[in-house]
């Protein structure tokens, strides 16, 4: 790239453009910077966006090292999915979104799947930011089209901000919750300005977010409504065309053959089916004869039971199903039952430990699930960058270090670890503890059952479950509550009741995962902040509301360095574990996939979420292989 000199920009927003020539741009290993006065920071210009490492790919790249620009294109890929759905529309809260909308609705820029969150061209074909990550301009690709063919312009995105702003999800609108304002500058130019400084990752999450059509949305007469759920076929932007809708049981959508992003490097050799259904199904046993009946292609294996023992069958001796363990960095957060700390009862950290000392782990995982998994103990669990261990020191030890009198002791003084029980059950030794600590907290048995000392009221409480996959996970941990008189009954709800009741606080616990977005950052306040703890549909499940967590989330959120977001993480993931906010559940570190034997894919997987992109939880890399697919189609 050449490289310029020029002078002093001091009045960047109307001029950047039209004076970049003069203004002048040394050539960064995967951009442009300006150089300013000695007070102004450099503003970037490139076709990456990325903070803590130079982009892989340069400017001229074709295609990403895991996708196959020869792939061929063609046939019907077919997915079952546990659940239903209420929406096609992902912006409000309305119920139950469907998690495959990134088909249709392209973003402005893509994420790769072999670095860690660096993101390349796609509505957006170049990006402008300072160096202190202030604020962000998008220069959007004069080339893109809605599915109609309408240009995508500056309007479209910066009206989509807008009603994310007044009506999206509690946790979409958090996402974004760093931006203090939005200016169209031209048809194809939008710039965000924000309130961190020194960190990329409010940018990024600009450059994840999803333009709608506004000129859709509002056509007279059309009856559209944008702030409420929709379950019609929808116009957008990407890939394929949303083309079929039936409530809650199934969706297909179409490739677009005059999609106008075809040709570009983050979508060479990737999409390559001419059609994909996705099948819902409300039992996971169902879904999971349907995939064995070959009435879906392609699964994730989530049952350790099935993973063991179902898959003894001829069309895997033949070669016709094929499974695989694959290593993963799909970064997870913690999964559990999560207390409702709003209630009472639950409010007592007392009562919440005890309740974890008596979750028959070790039971639980020899009996159901063949010693296949490791027991979570981190809200960050499989990630060593995020996660605290040993005693905290250095700048972690700085960032809690103002707190010291308001936190429990054991965050600067233990190491945390979840109890640990016997292949046969809860220990004697845990029992007496928690039988203690309920003493402490204002509980005792008598006659056998657990009662409040004062009211006499007796402990008893749900536990709220999406699938039944995990009624004999938790039927065990019922049982073993009731040896000292805790009654705890089970309700598996269907998915749009589940969703609904916990976005409504209309639980005592609650199975529920998290995930995070590496490095962690924005999403941490609705997930942890107490600005989130009683807002309905909001990402904090639990209702924590810690000035302490406040604080490192803040240290996140606004960190400059990767070490310094690992500091707030570690400090953070600390007061969380010592919280007991949650019973954990159990983790491993691959996936299991299994598939028809149809499909061909490129020489190298991606190292990171893999058979998960972007939720579309298959691999978009891989095509149909004729001959394969014919082999299959003879037998099944």
């Amino acid at each position: 790239m050449r490289r310029r000199r020029g002078a002093t920009l001091r009045h960047w927003p109307a001029l950047l453009m039209g004076l970049a020539a003069l203004l002048g741009v040394a050539a960064l290993a995967h951009g442009q910077e300006t150089a300013g006065a000695a007070e102004a920071p450099r503003v970037i210009v490139s076709h990456a966006l990325a903070q803590f490492a130079e982009p892989h790919y340069p400017a001229d790249f074709t295609h990403f090292d895991y996708a196959d620009p020869a792939a061929p294109r063609g046939g019907l890929l077919r997915i079952g999915w546990p659940g239903g759905f209420d929406t096609v529309n992902p912006l409000p809260l309305a119920g139950e979104e469907v998690r495959s909308h990134l088909l249709m609705l392209d973003p402005l820029m893509w994420q790769s799947q072999d670095e860690l969150s660096v993101y390349y061209p796609l509505i957006a074909a170049q990006v402008e930011y300072p160096d202190d990550y202030s604020y962000v301009i998008f220069h959007l690709d004069p080339a893109a089209r809605w599915q109609d063919g309408e240009p995508i312009t500056a309007d479209d995105v910066v009206w989509t901000f807008h009603m994310i702003e007044a009506h999206g999800r509690p946790f979409l609108r958090a996402q974004y919750s760093q931006v203090t304002g939005v200016e169209m500058l031209d048809e194809h130019r939008v710039r965000f300005d924000v309130s961190t400084r020194g960190t990329a990752r409010p940018l990024q999450r600009l450059a994840e977010l999803q333009p709608m059509p506004r000129h859709w949305w509002e056509e007279e007469g059309a009856g559209r409504d944008i702030t409420r759920a929709w379950v019609d076929p929808m116009l957008g932007s990407g890939p394929y065309r949303l083309t079929q809708v039936r409530r809650g049981l199934r969706l297909r959508y179409e490739r677009v053959e005059d999609y106008w992003a075809d040709d570009l490097p983050v979508r060479v050799g990737q999409f390559n089916f001419d059609a994909i259904e996705y099948a819902y199904y409300r039992d996971r046993n169902i879904q999971f004869e349907a995939f064995r009946a070959g009435e879906a292609d392609f699964r994730h294996e989530y049952t350790s039971r099935l993973w063991a023992t179902g898959y003894d069958m001829p069309q895997v001796a033949a070669g016709l199903i094929r499974r695989e363990e694959v290593p993963v960095h799909n970064y997870r957060g913690l999964q559990g039952y999560f207390f409702n700390t709003r209630l009472p009862m639950f409010a007592d950290r007392r009562v919440r430990q005890a309740l974890g000392l008596l979750y028959p782990f070790e039971f639980v995982n020899h009996r159901f699930m063949y010693d296949s998994y490791q027991r979570m103990d981190s809200y960050f669990a499989g990630a060593d960058d995020w996660r605290a261990s040993g005693l905290p020191e250095g700048r972690e030890l700085e960032l809690l270090e103002p707190f010291r009198d308001q936190v429990w002791p054991q965050v600067f003084e233990e190491v945390y670890t979840t109890p640990v029980n016997g292949e046969r059950g809860v220990t004697r030794e845990n029992y007496r503890l928690a039988i203690a600590m309920l003493a402490e907290a204002g509980w005792v048995v008598r006659d056998g059952v657990m009662v409040n000392a004062e009211s006499g009221a007796p402990m008893e409480f749900e536990i709220l479950l999406a699938t039944s996959s995990l009624e004999p996970h938790t039927l065990a941990y019922t049982d073993a509550l009731q040896q000292i008189g805790i009654h705890a009954t089970v309700r598996t709800a269907e998915t749009t009741e589940y969703t609904r009741r916990y976005q409504d606080r209309d639980f005592d616990l609650v199975s529920f995962a998290y995930t995070f977005f590496p490095p962690p950052g924005s999403e941490l306040a609705s997930y942890f902040g107490s600005a989130a703890a009683d807002v309905a549909g909001s990402a904090n499940i639990m209702g924590i509301a810690d000035p302490a967590a406040d604080a490192m989330i803040e240290a996140a959120i606004h960190a400059e360095t990767l070490e310094e977001i690992e500091a707030a993480t570690h400090a953070l993931d600390r007061l969380l574990v010592w919280g007991y906010y949650a019973v954990p559940h159990w983790y491993k570190t691959t996936a299991w996939i299994a598939y028809w034997n149809r499909f061909g894919r490129p020489d190298i997987d991606p190292p990171y979420d893999f058979a998960y992109p972007n939720t579309i939880h298959f691999q978009p890399t891989w095509w149909i292989d004729p001959v394969l697919d014919a082999e299959v189609s003879a037998a099944r």
